[in-house]
């Protein structure tokens, strides 16, 4: 029997092939030689799979082959090139915008130029200490957490278009272009390409009428595309946590909210409960991980979770508009007070023995 054309047949074995070129150590004539060695085996395996018939194994070995290439080949060419200066101009024009909101503390502009930018240098080392002890570092650097979030501000502020089919594919195209200055102007982190990738093959997939949305699909594809774009990321450790918590998110986040009895929708209970099994979902994956490379483990990170996540979305909420000249001084305030008892919550969190 054919393997099927399925992202996930294609995604494990490819995978693979990346992260065993992943234990060949740069620099020397080994990385040539293995991007030679495996282009020749997967030009043979292409062959010997394009057969009569067809060969599983020969196409799951192909796919393994083409991984080892891509990283082989990757190594053999060196470093990437550097960020284009005009994304820097562009980062420049935003951390200019939050000094100009004149916030009525300090530190609420310096936690905006972090959740937004990631420039966390002009916070107080108090504040940035309390993220860490309270396993709240996710939330403080600079991740497919705040893109995530930006998606959704954008996706629900363009609500009013309607549900057309021109409407729908005006937005998606908004939120993706969007998404993608974003991530040029922030410097494109490894858990940043991984969120535009999940919004574009999720709006992608939004639009091909017919097509239904599986979320182990949309994790293949982008997976995949980011290691053959990109594949020396996967050395990356911030690559590794943010495919780690999505994974948990994909395999085991519908499982747990099931437990909860079904009832209303806006039941309040559901939303914590919501909460609860995401970060359980995150944390199961990562924490493994988390503690190979740290030896420590975050005592707090429900209660973390639970407060910060929706105090560092309601900030982010209304500090956007705090950016635009002429904005009223009440919504100034709001993001103000919502930053503010952030970083109170956490410091609180911090505490505890």
């Amino acid at each position: 029997m054919v393997v099927e054309k399925d992202i996930v047949a294609i995604s494990i074995p490819f995978s693979a092939g990346v992260v065993t070129a992943a234990l060949v150590p740069p620099g020397g004539d080994v990385p040539y030689w293995l991007a030679a060695g495996s282009c020749l085996a997967a030009a043979g395996l292409f062959l010997l799979a394009c057969g009569r018939g067809g060969r599983n194994g020969a196409v799951l070995a192909l796919f393994y082959c083409l991984g080892l290439f891509c990283h082989a080949s990757a190594l053999a060419r060196g470093p990437a090139p550097g960020p284009d200066p005009s994304s820097g101009r562009a980062l420049q024009g935003l951390l200019r915008s939050i000094d100009a909101a004149a916030f009525p503390h300090a530190d609420t502009a310096e936690l905006l130029k972090a959740l937004l930018a990631g420039q966390r240098g002009g916070l107080d080392p108090q504040t940035v200490a309390a993220f860490r002890a309270a396993g709240a570092s996710h939330i403080l650097a600079l991740s497919g957490l705040h893109l995530g979030i930006l998606y959704g501000i954008l996706h629900k502020a363009l609500g009013w278009l309607g549900n057309g089919r021109a409407a729908a594919a005006f937005r998606s195209a908004a939120c993706v272009a969007a998404a993608a200055c974003y991530l040029a102007m922030t410097g494109a982190s490894p858990s940043l390409v991984r969120a535009f990738l999940f919004i574009l093959f999720n709006e992608l997939s939004r639009l091909l009428p017919g097509r239904r949305r599986r979320p182990l699909n949309v994790f293949c594809a982008a997976l995949t595309l980011q290691l053959a774009v990109s594949p020396t990321v996967v050395r990356s450790l911030g690559f590794q946590l943010s495919y780690l918590a999505m994974l948990g998110i994909v395999l085991l986040f519908p499982r747990l909210e099931a437990w909860y009895p079904k009832g209303l929708r806006g039941d309040p209970l559901r939303r914590i409960w919501s909460g609860v099994a995401l970060t359980l979902s995150c944390q199961a994956f990562t924490a493994p991980l988390v503690w190979i490379r740290f030896h420590s483990f975050p005592k707090y990170f429900l209660i973390t979770n639970l407060g910060a996540l929706p105090l560092a979305e309601g900030f982010i909420l209304c500090g956007l508009p705090a950016l635009v000249p002429g904005c009223p001084r009440g919504i100034k305030n709001l993001a103000d007070a919502l930053g503010q008892t952030l970083i109170f919550f956490l410091k609180a969190v911090a505490a505890i023995p």
